[in-house]
């Protein structure tokens, strides 16, 4: 049985960060920030393989090249994330001490930190898998945050989980194991269409797999180049758009 998170991280390359690790009271956090003066700020959300993993600190930088003070905190608070070593069969152990759900109070914490310290006044947050889900969730509880973009992650069991506050764009992979194309037409589509009061969007990239659009350049397939980096374009955009 595949891991419904997991997806195939293959052999990664080094990456030499742009940013600088930071102390947010009881979190670590990664900060990259634009060569110039910017009000505006977007938070980074992990995925299963934690703050540290090289593909989100690359998106990470990538924001910041936007024009965005970028942050990227460990949402799993010092605990271990999960490893490519790790076993299936302890991973719905593993989820219950890392709920996507329960990242309310650190989301406040690093939004006090974006305004307090860095004068940020437009907030948006973007994430991935595990953190695409904590996507969804803040953007259906935290106001705060004037734009999401969820990447293959979402809320499956909630009777609110349309009611989103501020614009939010879901992002998929055609070929995603973990969220069927059914999933996202019949139920996220619609269900969205007929309850959210606010601008939102739903775009499936083709052939692509669950984690596809934040590997770095160097090992990204040449077939899947030209998706990855239209679903960066759209998810920029997107920020942009409402940030």
């Amino acid at each position: 049985m595949a891991d419904p998170f997991l997806y195939d991280t293959g052999e990664r390359t080094q990456y030499g960060c742009l940013g600088h690790e930071v102390q947010i009271e009881h979190i670590k956090a990664y900060v990259c920030r634009p060569s110039f003066f910017t009000d505006k700020a977007v938070i980074v959300i992990h995925d299963i393989f934690g703050w540290l993993f090289p593909d989100i600190r690359y998106i990470v930088d990538l924001i910041a090249g936007h024009g965005y003070i970028t942050i990227c905190p460990d949402f799993f608070k010092g605990t271990d994330p999960w490893k490519t070593t790790d076993h299936w069969a302890d991973f719905a152990d593993w989820m219950k001490d890392h709920d996507p759900t329960k990242v309310d109070k650190e989301a406040d914490v690093v939004l006090k930190y974006l305004k307090e310290q860095c004068g940020a006044k437009k907030i948006g947050i973007v994430g991935f898998s595990w953190g695409g889900m904590a996507v969804h969730h803040l953007m259906l509880k935290n106001p705060q945050l004037t734009a999401g973009v969820s990447l293959y992650g979402i809320i499956r069991d909630s009777e609110e989980r349309y009611n989103l506050l501020n614009p939010t764009f879901f992002i998929f992979g055609e070929k995603d194991h973990t969220i069927s194309y059914d999933q996202v037409s019949c139920c996220t589509g619609n269900k969205l269409k007929q309850y959210c009061k606010v601008a939102y969007k739903l775009k499936v990239y083709p052939g692509q797999v669950h984690g596809f659009a934040q590997l770095k350049p160097e090992d990204m397939k040449p077939d899947d180049k030209p998706y990855i980096e239209e679903a960066r374009r759209d998810m920029i955009d997107w920020i942009k758009m409402f940030t």
